[in-house]
């Protein structure tokens, strides 16, 4: 166990060591954050309002300060979901290079056992990823705390901080199955550059996914980081849409609320289904343990004695 957590440290190290690496693999969500003060905000306010023009006579009933609160968890949960990609492949390009230095010859050689070996990236990476997304969850919370938007208990807090865990184990499993196509750290990066610039678009934090035709929603949602966002999204609104409802008093029927979840991605949506929190969950789960299983095969014959 000792030469698995010095494996693991060691891969930990290369990443966090490097600022480059840190600022790179952060990218998409500093780009999140950017297009959210030059228009994305507005985008986001036109959607609230087409969903309120659908009941017509609410306008009134509804808090300025919660509409400004759903907004910036909208902002929060985009940022979130575009680091659960992007940090732990990052992470992972510790793979490719090694393999590309032969440096995996030196590792192949010690007394450490292969399955250990291969355990250590997959850790190390979901490690970084829950460290980078939980700090900008935890700064995102008390931002919304000191503007009084934070409308969460403490249990719906642990929820957030589980579904990152769960989130960066699931990108992790998912990616450890792809960096074994990658020969050389250029092609590593060149696909890097590609995903950082869909991450935004595959999680809806551009535009919400409910836009999209059927078929782009299916695709979208095949990847497990979109039932990641739309869980955290369930998570992290459910304060917000309580105030909402508390406001409202029903006098709707809860069509303003039904309106803001299909605008907004509240389900994932698989071949014209709405898939609920709990089969998101479940999906999320399947897909991490059939990544697990390919991830064994596939490095099965790459770390044996040279």
């Amino acid at each position: 166990m000792r030469k698995f957590m010095g494996l693991t440290k060691r891969n930990l190290l290369i990443y966090f060591k490097d600022k480059g690496a840190i600022i790179f693999s952060l990218l998409t969500s500093l780009i999140v954050l950017v297009l959210y003060l030059l228009f994305l905000k507005g985008t986001y306010q036109d959607a609230f309002d087409s969903a309120l023009e659908e009941t017509q006579g609410l306008a009134m009933l509804i808090k300025s300060e919660d509409v400004d609160a759903f907004i910036n968890v909208t902002l929060l949960i985009g940022m979130m979901g575009t680091a659960l990609i992007t940090v732990p492949y990052s992470c992972l390009t510790t793979i490719v290079k090694d393999r590309e230095n032969k440096i995996d010859y030196d590792i192949s050689a010690t007394p450490i056992k292969r399955w250990q070996i291969i355990l250590s990236y997959f850790t190390s990476a979901a490690i970084s990823a829950c460290i980078m997304t939980g700090i900008l969850l935890t700064a995102g919370l008390v931002i919304l705390n000191m503007n009084g938007g934070l409308l969460l208990g403490a249990s719906d807090i642990l929820k957030a901080y589980g579904m990152v865990v769960l989130g960066s184990v699931s990108a992790t499993g998912f990616f450890m199955t792809m960096m074994p196509l990658f020969k050389t750290s250029q092609s590593s990066s060149a696909f890097f550059g590609m995903l950082s610039a869909a991450a935004g678009f595959v999680i809806g934090a551009y535009i919400p996914i409910s836009q999209f035709s059927e078929t782009v929603q299916t695709v979208c949602n095949i990847f497990p980081a979109t039932h990641v966002t739309v869980a955290i999204r369930n998570i992290l609104m459910s304060g917000v849409m309580n105030s909402f409802d508390s406001s409202i008093a029903g006098v709707d029927g809860g069509m303003f609320l039904e309106s803001i979840r299909n605008s907004f991605s509240f389900n994932a949506r698989m071949f014209e289904n709405n898939i609920g929190m709990k089969g998101s969950i479940i999906y999320i789960g399947a897909f991490t343990l059939v990544s697990i299983v390919v991830m064994i095969f596939s490095y099965s014959k790459t770390y044996r004695r040279k």
